[in-house]
């Protein structure tokens, strides 16, 4: 398999020059990739426990670093063993994650499993002394996500989670030059991720029905704010550089109604301290608008996803466009038109600029799992990392009561760590 060119020095070294030296102040997570050259003859020797379609597209990325080997597989369904088996022949293959994990030769672990396993399993893993990768959301419980927290926090080893927006290009790059103050401060953030699909996968057999649709159904996932909400919401706190204070929300069921047990359509609403809101909207039977984070600063709007951002003020137009437009004025005004007069705004209209300069490429998937390599093999937990990653997971979670509740909720004291403007005096 071909090995990526770009290596993780030269991505420190081309973010460095574009966000200067506010670059770690925004993101002080990426410095695990900043000096490589100790490790280079060094291995993470890793075990996969959910062999998945997730667990199969990371393992398509670790299998492109020279410092990763895994040397452990597990699933509790042949046919992903197999199909995994494929991948990586000389792994091991296990059906049980608790065998897996009594293998001493593995370093750390990637959990790609559903939402609701996450907290066994990776609480399992640190008493084993495997240091931790595991997908989003960390749980689909504030008490186990705060649990997992805990647990990283008193065994020592490191802890990643899959929100790969910490270590991509652009979103570190907006971040910088939001965090540089040149734009003004956050007015508003508006959020949305818009699909048309079921979220429904073929199944072999009836029995199978709950294990790989497992995103249907509550006894295993959050649906819409566990899958999608937690990559977003933790975009708009990083921005912030604050916690939401609370929330409030709607979901419903709006279409394919018995197909399903989560919502299908779900509108939530965070309040910062200083009283700045954060809207976040998705559904699954509309995919037109996509998905999107939009940053309102005083100055600029940032849509980090498109890798652009939009000056408020636009460039004096060209001599030809505004002979145009004083054409159009003069027509348009020899029109008689009754009442008072009104002019829609209509929104910007240019084409904005794209942040690195060039229309984005990748997610930062692939810089996740280098750095997480980089971790094993120097046992360092990223600055700010684990911090910011839970509480992705426990906004989404907390908008997934209110809306459960349909009353505005409080950003629970029990589930306060040490961070930002966050303050736990109950541990």
């Amino acid at each position: 398999m071909k090995t990526n060119t770009l290596g993780r020095r030269e991505f420190i070294k081309d973010l460095t020059l574009l966000a200067g030296t506010s670059l770690l102040a925004t993101a002080p997570w990426i410095e695990i990739l900043s000096d490589t050259g100790n490790t280079r003859n060094e291995k993470a020797r890793l075990g996969i426990i959910g062999c998945g379609s997730r667990g199969k597209y990371l393992i398509q990325h670790l299998l492109q670093n020279k410092k990763a080997e895994i040397v452990a597989i597990c699933d509790d369904l042949d046919l992903h063993l197999q199909e995994t088996g494929v991948l990586v022949p000389s792994a091991r293959a296990y059906s049980d994650y608790r065998a897996l994990l009594e293998d001493k030769t593995i370093d750390g672990v990637v959990i790609a499993t559903p939402p609701a396993h996450h907290a066994s399993m990776t609480i399992a893993s640190y008493e084993a002394g495997k240091h931790v990768f595991v997908e989003k959301a960390l749980s689909i419980h504030m008490e186990e996500a705060l649990a997992i927290y805990q647990a990283h926090k008193a065994g020592g080893k490191v802890l990643f989670v899959g929100q790969q927006r910490f270590f991509d290009p652009r979103y570190i790059q907006c971040m910088a030059m939001i965090h540089s103050g040149e734009f003004g401060s956050i007015q508003s953030i508006r959020m949305n991720w818009d699909r048309n699909t079921d979220w429904r996968r073929p199944v072999p057999e009836p029995g199978l029905e709950r294990k790989i649709n497992w995103r249907l159904y509550n006894e295993y996932s959050r649906g819409l704010m566990t899958e999608l909400a937690c990559h977003q919401l933790q975009v708009g706190m990083w921005a912030m550089k604050s916690i939401p204070c609370k929330v409030m929300g709607i979901g419903s069921r709006l279409s394919r109604k018995h197909e399903r047990e989560g919502y299908d359509n779900v509108s939530c609403l965070y309040s910062f301290e200083n009283g700045v809101k954060m809207t976040y909207e998705s559904t699954n039977s509309n995919k037109f608008y996509g998905l999107e984070e939009r940053i309102l600063c005083e100055r600029a709007t940032f849509e980090p996803e498109r890798g652009k951002y939009y000056a408020e003020e636009l460039p004096p137009a060209s001599g030809l466009m505004q002979m145009i437009s004083q054409a159009e004025n003069s027509l348009f005004d020899a029109i008689p038109l009754a009442g008072s007069s009104w002019i829609p705004e209509t929104g910007y209209a240019g084409q904005g600029k794209y942040i690195l300069g060039s229309k984005p490429d990748g997610d930062g998937t692939r810089q996740l799992l280098e750095a997480y390599v980089e971790s094993v093999i120097t046992g360092l937990q990223p600055a700010n990392f684990a911090e910011e990653a839970y509480y992705g997971t426990q906004l989404c979670l907390l908008g997934h009561r209110a809306m459960d509740e349909e009353r505005p909720l409080a950003f629970p004291e029990e589930f306060k760590i040490d961070y930002l403007n966050h303050k736990n005096v109950l541990l």
